[in-house]
Formats: C-alpha cells, sequence, structure tokens
C-alpha cells in the first residue's frame, strides 16, 4: 500500500520557519515529481514548490511565484522523503499542506496520483 506521510506542521508566529516532511512507502517514487501544495479554508487546493529527478544526480526545483525565496524544497532520494523549509511565513489562516507524488506532465498541477493527509500550518500575526 502506498503511503505518503506528511509532518512537521504546527502554530507558527507570522516571521518564522518551519519544516515539513513527507515519508514515502509502499513503492519508489526516486524517478517522479513529488511536490507541495496547500489549501486555505474555502480556497482551492494551489502549488506551492515541487522536485523532480532529472538523472545524472541532478534534479529541478520549482516554486509557485508567493514562495519564491522563502520556501526550498530538498528531497532525500535514498529514503525518499521530501522536505519543504519554509522561512518568513506570513499571517494565514489554518492552511492544510498536502504532500503530493507520481509522475505527472506538469508539476505545478494537481494531478498526481498519490497524495498525504495533510498537515496543518497556521501562522499567527
Amino acid at each position: 500500500q502506498v503511503q505518503l506521510v506528511e509532518s512537521g506542521g504546527g502554530l507558527v508566529q507570522a516571521g518564522g520557519s518551519l519544516r515539513l516532511s513527507c515519508a514515502a512507502s509502499g513503492r519508489s517514487f526516486s524517478s517522479d515529481a513529488m511536490g507541495w501544495f496547500r489549501q486555505a479554508p474555502g480556497k482551492e487546493r494551489e502549488f506551492v514548490a515541487a522536485i523532480t529527478w532529472r538523472g545524472s544526480r541532478t534534479y529541478t526545483a520549482d516554486y509557485a511565484d508567493p514562495v519564491k525565496g522563502r520556501f526550498f524544497i530538498s528531497r532525500d532520494y535514498a529514503r525518499d522523503i521530501v522536505y519543504l523549509q519554509m522561512h518568513s511565513l506570513k499571517p494565514a489562516g489554518p492552511a492544510l499542506y498536502y504532500c503530493a507524488a507520481g509522475w505527472v506532465p506538469c508539476t505545478r498541477d494537481p494531478q498526481y496520483v498519490y497524495w498525504g493527509q495533510g498537515t496543518q500550518v497556521p501562522v499567527s500575526s
């Protein structure tokens, strides 16, 4: 059974930092994309960041414009864990951050086959 399990969420103050983790099990995603999306109450799920293996120990990271320069995605290919390091968090309601994995034609689209349950990240002002 394939599972993606997020961890690291929690209340953080505006301007603070937080690191989310997503551990995959049940199959390897070493040659697939892994990404992060978030969804605030009453809003659509939106792309945050994704990382894709390009071979020869290289990868490509992609970020949504609102988080560029503040969020950083990384990956432990040996353990199939993807991280999202978030800095300078802005005040926001309790958004759910979801991990996603699988082959997709566009890493920014929420067409991934596998999803985690989400971890909540409320940012207080």
